[in-house]
């Protein structure tokens, strides 16, 4: 596991934080733009295109959203998989190989070309399987 990126953010304020794949050309951005909180997945060859994105949390819901958090973005030593860490708790990954976008909450629905898997909920479960196959 390669930890890319780790900073300290407040959940509501305007942040942008970006990661390279160390070993194939996809990237991963996470966005808070005072109203939500998104992870996306991008094809860092093709102008960053987005290939996917999903929900990480609406800032009106978020209870402590004063106390600065921890981010951390991961990904697996064959850069195909980033996992988007908050506050030690993992919220999001991207599998590029599979082309599959999983998020606690399941939200939105995948599209384009990539996986319209059964779910898209990430569980501990999903977690363990798809570092394992890694």
């Amino acid at each position: 596991m390669i930890l890319d990126l780790e900073e300290t953010f407040t959940v509501g304020e305007d942040t942008f934080f970006s990661s390279i794949s160390p070993t194939s050309p996809f990237a991963v951005v996470f966005e808070d733009d005072l109203t939500t909180g998104y992870f996306y997945a991008l094809n860092n060859r093709k102008s960053q295109k987005i290939l996917d994105a999903v929900h990480i949390y609406n800032v009106a819901n978020v209870v402590d959203k004063h106390k600065p958090s921890l981010i951390q973005i991961i990904w697996t030593d064959d850069g195909q998989i980033a996992s988007l860490m908050i506050n030690h708790y993992c919220h999001a990954m991207f599998d590029f190989q599979n082309k599959s976008g999983y998020c606690r909450n399941a939200f939105p629905d995948s599209n384009g070309e990539w996986a319209q898997t059964d779910s898209r909920k990430l569980t501990d479960e999903l977690i363990a399987k798809l570092l394992n196959e890694h």
